[in-house]
């Protein structure tokens, strides 16, 4: 960590179709083994078959999918006196889109599909109906927070 300034973080560039950032964000998490054209190629594919079954542009689907997944609570360990309680915290922004990204991908590689442009427009789809796997971590996330807020005081 530098001591004399904080280091500013780099705006992410927004992507040619789309024109946004969170989509460069997405494209870039989808990214394996550096081939990023494959992975945008996923995500275009995707879009396209949410606009098919949707009847809605695929972007504003997408920007809600992610939005409705979005975590606001989390909890974090704080050690106090010899215990560790779990401690809920409100998530930075950045995080929360992070997280938002990293669980609809992670929950979309593990449902069973044909190809990952499919099982990403399914997960997609259901977050943005406010349902599937994505939007249970995000409830279970909250609900931990909930069950906690009796340690809210050891907040740092």
């Amino acid at each position: 960590m530098p001591r004399r300034r904080k280091i500013a973080k780099k705006p992410w560039e927004p992507d040619p179709k789309y024109n946004s950032a969170l989509v460069t964000r997405f494209v870039s998490s989808i990214l394996k083994h550096g081939k990023r054209a494959k992975a945008e190629k996923i995500f275009y594919d995707t879009m396209a078959i949410i606009e098919k079954k949707t009847k809605q542009p695929g972007i504003e689907v997408f920007e809600k999918a992610v939005n409705n997944v979005k975590p606001y609570l989390e909890v974090r360990s704080r050690r106090v006196g010899g215990s560790n309680y779990q401690v809920p915290v409100e998530v930075k922004p950045s995080r929360r889109t992070a997280l938002a990204i990293r669980w609809i991908l992670t929950f979309t590689r593990g449902r069973s599909g044909k190809g990952m442009s499919d099982r990403l427009a399914e997960e997609l789809i259901a977050a943005f109906n406010n349902e599937g796997s994505a939007i249970k971590k995000k409830d279970d996330t909250h609900k931990m927070a909930e069950a906690n807020k009796a340690f809210a005081h050891f907040r740092w």
